[in-house]
C-alpha cells in the first residue's frame, strides 16, 4: 500500500500526517513553524510523523504541501519590492480594484499601447522608454506587466517581458498568464501580487524539497492550489499567486474526508487567520469573482473563502473610546508572550517584572521586538534602516528601541517586510491562563494579562482586575469575531436579497439580538441552519462557544488539528484552461490565443480550434504534474443576440478542465 505524506505550514504550527492508501491516518505530528526558515519546521514535523508511523522515508510515494504563507503575506502586507509596467490604460485605472494600494511606494511605468477589444493594436509599444526605465531602477525583486486587453492579444506583455528579462534578469509576472478574463486593472493587481510572492514561495519550495530529500523522502513534492487541486512544485514557482488560500483549500478537502458531510460551513482557525468556506454537495464552493484575501480581490480561481486576520496569535488591541473600554483582535499576528518567554525566559520575565513595578502603565507594556532577518533588505528608507540597526536578534521591549512615536510606522513597515517580529498578548496567552492550553509559559501570559488589564477606560476603571478576567475578555472577543465571520459568509451565500452588505447584516442590531434569543414583546431568534465543521489546533478550545452562540451543531472531528495536512494528499490534480472567440465583423470569428488572434470564417471551426487548443494545454499541464486516469470536461458559454429577426453571434467562452489523481500515489 502506498504511504502519503501531507504537510501544512501555518503561521504558528507546521503539521505533518502519514496516510495509508488514502484510507487511514496512521500518524500525525506538529512542529513550531520556523518563520526565519520554514523548511526547518517542515523537516521536523515530517521526521516526527515518519518516526511515529515507523516507516522508511523511501516508502513515501507522494509528498504534498499546503501553506498559508502566501495568504498570510497578503493579509499582513508582507512581500518583496516589485515594479509594474502598465500599458495602454486610462488615467485613473491605477486607482481601481485596490491596485495602487497593492503597490504602495513601489515604482510604476505607465505607457501608451495595448490593444482593443478585438485584439487589434492601439499603438506601438515604446520599448525605448521601458529599457531606459529598467536601467534606472534599483532594489526591485520582480516585475509585473499588464497591458490593456492582453487576453485578446498578449503581444505587448510578451514584448515587455522579453525586455525585462534581457535588461534585469529578474522574474516577470504577466497578467495574461494568470487569467484569461477581461478587466485589466484587476489582472494587473493579480500580476503585482504574484510578483511580490515569487521570491518568498521559491525559497519555501526549494528549501522544503531539499530538507525532505535530506531525511530520505524521494517522492517529488506537490503543492496545493487555492482551489484545493494539486500542482507540481515547478508550477507553483511560476504562479505563486495560485497558492493563496492553499492552506484553507486543503482544510476544506480535509474536512470533507474527515466527516463525509456534504453540506456545512467550515471554519479553520490558525495562528494568523480564520478561514470560512461553504461545503456544498461534498465540494467546496469556487469563487467565480476571484479569491479575496484581506483587502484584495484577485483573479485567481480559488475556494470561496472568507479570510480574516483572526487567529490564536492575533495581537490584542485596546480601544479606549467611550466610558467602557473594549478590545479587538488582529489583523496582524505576533509571537504570543507565553511562547516568547519560553524561547527567551530571562529577557521576557525581567522586562515584564520591571513594567509591573511601574506605577503608571506604559503604552508598550507587554510588547517586545526582535530581529529575524540576517541582512537588511534593499530599498529601506533611512528611518527604517536606523531603527532596524537598533533591534537585536535577542528579544527586547519595544520601548527600548522606539525613540519617537513616528518610528512606530517604521516598525510596522519592518514587520511587513518580514525582517523583525513582534511579541505581545494574544488569545493563545488567554488559553494558557484559563487552562485550555499548556504548551508554553503560563506565568508570562499571566503577567501580560495584568499589564494589559491595567489600562483604563473613559470611566477611569481598569479593563480587568485579574488575569482570568482579562483572559475571558479576550476569548469572548475571539468568539464574537468568529461568529461575525461565519455570519458574513452565510449572508453572502444565502440567496435572499437583504439590501445590505454581509458585514452590516452580521452586525445589525436585529441579528445580534436574535443571537441573544431576545424574548420580549418580540421573539427574535437567529442562528445557522447547517452544521459548522471546526478545524485547527485551537478549535476545541474556542469553537464550542461559537456553536452555542450560533445555535448550530459544532463538529470537531478527530484529526481536526491536522485537517490541512490531510487535505494536501487526498486532493486531485486539476488543470483549467479558458479562452474566447469574438466576432469583429459579421461572418468573421476570431480565436484569441497566447500566440495572438487567429481568424476563421466558420463559428463551428473557430470553436473547434479553441476547444482543441485548450484541451491540449490542460492535458499537457495535468500530465506534467503527474496525473493519471485523466478525465476532461468542457464548459461552453456562447452568447448570441437577435438583430433584424436573426441570431447574431456575439462571443463565446470555453473552459476545459482536465482532472486526475497523481500517478505517483499509485506507483
Amino acid at each position: 500500500m502506498p504511504y502519503l505524506l501531507g504537510i501544512d505550514t501555518g503561521g504558528t504550527y507546521t503539521d505533518a500526517v502519514i496516510l495509508r492508501d488514502e484510507v487511514e491516518v496512521i500518524s500525525s505530528a506538529k512542529s513550531l513553524t520556523t518563520r526565519r526558515d520554514l523548511a526547518i519546521g517542515i523537516g521536523k514535523a515530517a521526521q516526527s510523523a515518519l518516526s511515529e508511523a515507523a516507516i522508511n522515508p523511501a516508502e513515501v510515494s507522494l509528498a504534498a504541501l499546503s501553506t498559508t504563507l502566501a495568504t498570510n503575506a497578503l493579509v499582513e502586507g508582507q512581500g518583496e519590492s516589485v515594479a509594474l509596467i502598465f500599458i495602454g490604460f486610462s488615467q485613473g485605472d491605477l486607482d481601481k480594484h485596490g491596485l495602487r494600494d497593492s503597490l504602495g511606494n513601489d515604482p510604476v511605468l505607465e505607457l501608451p499601447g495595448g490593444h482593443n477589444y478585438a485584439g487589434n493594436e492601439v499603438c506601438a509599444l515604446d520599448t525605448h522608454s521601458i529599457e531606459k526605465w529598467l536601467q534606472e531602477l534599483d532594489g526591485v525583486s520582480a516585475f509585473a506587466v499588464a497591458s490593456k486587453f492582453a487576453t485578446r492579444n498578449p503581444a505587448h506583455e510578451t514584448q515587455a517581458m522579453k525586455l525585462i528579462g534581457e535588461v534585469t534578469g529578474r522574474p516577470v509576472s504577466a497578467s495574461y498568464q494568470l487569467s484569461s478574463k477581461l478587466n485589466g486593472p484587476k489582472r494587473a493587481l493579480t500580476a503585482v501580487l504574484n510578483a511580490r510572492l515569487i521570491g518568498m514561495i521559491a525559497r519555501l519550495i526549494n528549501r522544503a524539497s531539499h530538507i525532505l530529500a535530506d531525511i530520505g523522502v524521494q517522492a517529488p513534492l506537490m503543492v496545493v492550489r487555492g482551489d484545493g487541486a494539486l500542482i507540481s512544485a515547478n508550477q507553483a514557482l511560476e504562479k505563486p499567486i495560485e497558492t493563496i488560500l492553499s492552506g484553507p483549500a486543503a482544510s476544506i478537502v480535509g474536512a470533507r474526508w474527515l466527516t463525509n458531510i456534504d453540506h456545512a460551513l467550515v471554519s479553520d482557525i490558525g495562528g494568523t487567520t480564520t478561514d470560512v468556506a461553504v461545503l456544498r454537495d461534498g465540494r467546496p464552493e469556487i469563487d467565480s469573482a476571484g479569491a479575496q484575501v484581506g483587502p484584495f480581490r484577485t483573479m485567481v480561481e480559488a475556494v470561496a473563502m472568507r479570510t480574516s486576520g483572526l487567529g490564536g496569535d492575533s495581537e490584542v488591541h485596546f480601544v479606549s473610546e467611550g466610558l467602557a473600554g473594549r478590545i479587538t483582535l488582529g489583523p496582524k499576528r505576533v509571537l504570543p508572550l507565553s511562547l516568547a518567554a519560553q524561547e527567551f525566559p530571562a529577557e521576557v520575565h525581567d522586562a515584564l517584572d520591571a513594567q509591573l513595578r511601574n506605577s503608571v502603565p506604559g503604552d508598550h507594556d507587554g510588547r517586545f521586538v526582535r530581529r529575524i532577518g540576517i541582512n537588511s533588505p534593499s530599498g529601506l528608507p533611512a528611518r527604517d534602516q536606523a531603527l532596524l540597526a537598533r533591534i537585536p536578534k535577542n528579544i527586547v521591549p519595544i520601548a527600548d528601541v522606539i525613540k519617537a512615536r513616528i518610528e512606530l510606522q517604521a516598525l510596522s513597515r519592518l514587520v511587513s517586510r518580514g525582517v523583525v517580529q513582534m511579541a505581545a498578548l494574544t488569545p493563545s496567552d488567554a488559553s494558557h491562563v484559563l487552562g485550555k492550553a499548556c504548551f508554553w509559559d503560563r506565568e508570562a501570559a499571566e503577567k501580560g494579562m495584568i499589564l494589559f488589564g491595567r489600562r483604563r477606560a473613559g470611566s477611569g476603571e481598569k479593563l480587568a482586575q485579574d488575569p482570568p478576567t482579562m483572559a475571558k475578555i479576550i476569548v469572548d472577543q475571539l468568539t464574537h469575531q468568529t461568529v461575525l465571520a461565519l455570519l458574513e459568509v452565510a449572508f453572502v451565500e444565502d440567496p435572499l436579497d437583504f439590501g445590505q452588505g454581509p458585514e452590516q447584516l452580521a452586525r445589525h442590531i436585529l441579528t445580534q439580538q436574535g443571537l441573544n434569543q431576545h424574548n420580549g414583546l418580540l421573539r427574535l431568534s437567529m442562528g445557522l441552519n447547517v452544521p459548522v465543521i471546526g478545524l485547527g489546533a485551537s478549535a476545541s478550545s474556542y469553537y464550542p462557544d461559537v456553536g452555542a452562540r450560533l445555535s448550530c451543531d459544532m463538529i470537531l472531528p478527530k484529526y481536526a488539528e491536522v485537517a490541512n495536512a490531510i487535505g494536501a494528499v487526498v486532493g486531485r490534480v486539476t488543470m483549467r484552461e479558458s479562452g474566447s472567440v469574438t466576432a469583429p465583423s459579421e461572418g468573421l470569428y476570431r480565436v484569441h490565443l497566447d500566440q495572438g488572434p487567429q481568424d476563421y470564417n466558420s463559428e463551428e471551426m473557430a470553436l473547434d480550434v479553441l476547444e482543441q487548443r485548450l484541451r491540449e494545454k490542460a492535458l499537457c499541464k495535468a500530465q506534467a504534474t503527474g496525473a493519471e486516469d485523466i478525465q476532461t470536461h468542457v464548459a461552453k458559454d456562447i452568447r448570441k443576440a437577435m438583430a433584424e429577426n436573426r441570431e447574431i453571434f456575439v462571443e463565446a467562452t470555453l473552459t476545459v478542465e482536465a482532472s486526475g489523481r497523481p500517478r505517483i500515489a499509485h506507483s
